[in-house]
């Protein structure tokens, strides 16, 4: 027996000892780095050219999850230093978006920034984890998006522009016959005034959330009992009346009571992609009536609708004292990682350590904060108004000042940067396809115009290289500068697929003046027009494309004069035409044959296609 014992201690030895040789020899692994060519980290100090995604690497390649059992990351200590941050004594009332940005004040710390060239520029930017300034390199999650069809497996929309590419607002399936729009249901909704500013029922981008909930979550939830029992799809939208409502997409009738928040959200909140019930949503106004606040980015349990997180945005770390969140958040379900750009001009990366069990129903989070700072390049005007767009571990976004940046989100890192010489509020739409991956966008006629430097500027629409920002092409569209009410692109793209493959359509607001617009298709690889259509009536809403089941594309488009558009989008033919109020800043979001959005004229509006 003795001697087994020692046989088997020496063969277990030497096993640990061949398996500890292996492992050292082999390479570092870098979860931004290998053979997948779209993950390449970019080199600090050097110009980021990277190689097309089509060169041998597989696009739908995913990296094994952090701590699997594909592949172990020993993730290096992270070094922070603590720092008074001077708080700010400026009250909420006081705080509106045209007090510009302060670089050089007491919360700077230039002393603890760093720098990368990028595009042969010195791009200056900061780490903060919590309050605490990183020194070191950020902890790297391992966050890869796959293709948007892989974003969420709940049946539904449940984020701007249904994905990370943000190129899917429709649902399910539906077979266009008449080519008829028919109004089903309205639901009544207010509004809000302080000084003389009045913001009634939903404004931009506000587009609707939809979600067929699974039936075990559906149980756990807050919800009228008689609904508990039904195969309920559920239309969640916050909007400027300060309420976030929750509809049934049948009737309109509600499902449970509003959530109070008490101020306006101007842009669209974000269902967890898990099927979770955790909604999260920006607040986009300070104001209401003789109350005001400090803008708040919200996350409620809607298990039973109270709010389990937030985050101040008006923060002594950013630049920027104007704190709104309208952007949309993207979640990575397989790292657990809400991504949640801000008005602000700090980038959030929030890992939440979500822990949900849906036997007892029991749902926490416990977020931790990673925030990414940067310094302007082309213009002071910092800050995020469009969602993030994601490719892999590419992050898009462009800011008020109109620098395009692409950022790792791993590293939280500038991979290249853009100068769109405008404020560009409109979400980035990512394409993937055989000759690449590009990017979609437009700016408006804003900074160039503030002043009475000019009253009108072009509307440049440019299309991109995602991975080298490399320019394809662009197209200019001179547009009326309203302050306070741009001109140019403010909608988001519809980027064509099925049978409109080959066009992308950009709708543009202020062409020949302040009431009309003009609604584009361009060839994707060109850029040339295919038609344009004069628009008597401009819009900020983004027009909808879906498919019916015979195979053709129709597309939905909502304008300033509150009217909602069946369109053929391969010539720009209006098929149909319905009133849906006043004018409809906000995009309209659709589930099988119906579609939902909210108008000025203080009404949510559920219509069918027929």
């Amino acid at each position: 027996m003795k001697i087994k014992k020692v046989f088997y201690s020496l063969l277990i030895l030497t096993i640990i000892a061949a398996v500890a040789l292996i492992l050292t020899s082999r390479e570092p692994v870098n979860k931004t780095a290998g053979d997948n060519p779209a993950q390449t980290s970019p080199t600090k100090g050097a110009d980021s050219a990277l190689p097309s995604p089509t060169n041998g690497a597989d696009p739908n390649q995913h990296s094994p999850n952090p701590g699997s059992a594909d592949e172990q990351i020993a993730e290096p200590s992270i070094e922070t230093i603590p720092v008074h941050l001077s708080e700010i004594t400026l009250e909420a009332k006081n705080i509106n978006p045209d007090i510009p940005p302060v670089f050089n004040g007491e919360n700077s710390f230039m002393e603890h920034a760093k720098t990368n060239t990028v595009n042969g520029v010195e791009f200056t930017y900061w780490h903060f984890l919590g309050s605490e300034i990183v020194t070191s390199d950020v902890e790297n999650p391992g966050v890869f998006f796959g293709s948007p069809e892989k974003y969420t497996d709940v049946e539904g929309i449940t984020t701007f522009r249904g994905n990370h590419f943000r190129d899917n607002a429709a649902y399910g399936s539906r077979l266009v016959s008449e080519k008829k729009l028919e109004l089903v249901w309205t639901k009544d909704i207010g509004a809000i005034r302080y000084g003389n500013t009045y913001w009634p029922g939903v404004g931009w981008t506000g587009q609707p959330l939809i979600i067929h909930w699974d039936k075990d979550i559906r149980k756990l939830m807050n919800i009228d009992p008689s609904l508990k029992q039904t195969d309920l799809v559920e239309v969640i939208y916050p909007t400027l009346d300060g309420n976030i409502y929750f509809l049934n997409l049948k009737d309109g009738k509600s499902t449970r009571k509003p959530i109070n928040i008490g101020y306006s959200t101007k842009g669209t909140a974000t269902i967890d992609p898990r099927g979770y019930p955790i909604l999260y949503t920006g607040q986009g106004l300070n104001q209401n009536g003789d109350n005001a606040a400090y803008h708040e980015y919200r996350i409620f349990s809607l298990i039973d609708q109270k709010q389990i997180f937030s985050i101040k945005g008006t923060t002594p770390e950013a630049f920027r004292l104007w704190g709104a969140f309208d952007p949309s958040g993207i979640i990575d379900r397989k790292t657990d990682t809400l991504i949640q750009p801000g008005e602000n001009g700090l980038l959030y990366r929030i890992k939440l350590n979500t822990d949900f069990d849906i036997e007892s129903g029991k749902l926490s989070i416990n977020p931790e904060i990673t925030k990414f700072r940067y310094m302007p390049v082309f213009d002071q005007n910092i800050g995020y108004e469009n969602s993030p767009a994601v490719y892999r571990n590419y992050l898009y976004l462009a800011d008020n000042g109109g620098m395009l940046q692409c950022i790792d989100i791993n590293t939280l890192e500038p991979v290249w940067i853009a100068n769109l010489e405008d404020d560009t509020d409109s979400t980035i739409v990512i394409e993937e396809t055989d000759e690449g991956v590009f990017l979609y966008t437009g700016n408006e006629a804003d900074i160039r115009c503030i002043n009475g430097q000019t009253r009108s500027a072009d509307c440049q629409l440019r299309k991109f290289n995602a991975l080298t920002g490399e320019l394809v092409w662009q197209k200019e569209y001179n547009c009326i500068y309203q302050a306070g009410v741009n001109g140019g692109l403010l909608s988001t793209p519809v980027v064509g697929k099925n049978d409109i493959s080959n066009l992308v359509i950009f709708n543009i607001a202020k062409t020949d003046d302040a009431k009309s617009g003009k609604m584009v298709a361009l060839d994707k690889k060109t850029g040339k027009e295919v038609w344009v259509k004069d628009l008597e009536n401009y819009s900020w809403s983004s027009p909808v494309d879906f498919l019916s089941d015979d195979g053709k594309t129709y597309m939905i488009f909502c304008d300033f004069a509150g009217n909602m558009h069946l369109i053929d989008p391969k010539n720009g033919e209006i098929l149909d035409t319905i009133s849906v109020g006043l004018n409809v800043e906000a995009s309209p979001a659709i589930y099988n044959d119906m579609i939902v959005v909210g108008t000025y004229a203080k009404k949510i509006y559920g219509v069918r296609i027929k």
